[in-house]
């Protein structure tokens, strides 16, 4: 008997879980984990959101899901950009690779599958952006554009 009690709450919870991944698959929609950063970094991410452009590399913004002004995407497969993340650990290490575009600073990390990663260094609030293995043809391409809105909403400096 305890078990027929326990069923149904699985059930409305495995249907809804089944419904949502149903949806997100149909749509095509990317999706990100959003970050959780201090209130001072989520307005400043609030701020970037509002300035970042509508296309990068000649693609239309696709932001992903869930929803969120912390995190922004261009194209399919997306372009996609997170900000308020955390110090990724390779900034410590002194023979990471880095670029600078248009006054913001960048660190260059290759991912597994050919994916590129870049995130912001000293910014009052850290900026990642993931290229795809499919867009990396590109180059800076997409940080030549998004670099514009970040200098404008991220002030130079620390993070905390």
């Amino acid at each position: 008997m305890n078990l027929f009690r326990h069923r149904p709450v699985v059930l409305p919870s495995l249907a809804l879980l089944l419904a949502a991944v149903g949806c997100s698959s149909a749509d095509g929609a990317t999706s990100t984990a959003v970050p959780s950063p201090p209130a001072t970094v989520t307005e400043l991410c609030r701020n970037l959101d509002k300035a970042l452009p509508s296309t990068v590399d000649d693609l239309d913004r696709r932001d992903p899901s869930p929803a969120s002004a912390l995190t922004a995407g261009w194209g399919n497969p997306a372009i996609i950009l997170r900000c308020g993340v955390g110090r990724p650990a390779k900034m410590s290490d002194p023979e990471a690779d880095g670029v600078e575009v248009d006054g913001v600073g960048w660190l260059l990390e290759k991912q597994d599958g050919g994916a590129f990663r870049f995130t912001t260094t000293l910014r009052k609030a850290y900026v990642e952006v993931t290229i795809p293995e499919q867009r990396t043809g590109d180059g800076m391409a997409p940080l030549v554009d998004v670099a514009p809105a970040v200098k404008k909403a991220i002030p130079e400096g620390i993070a905390d």
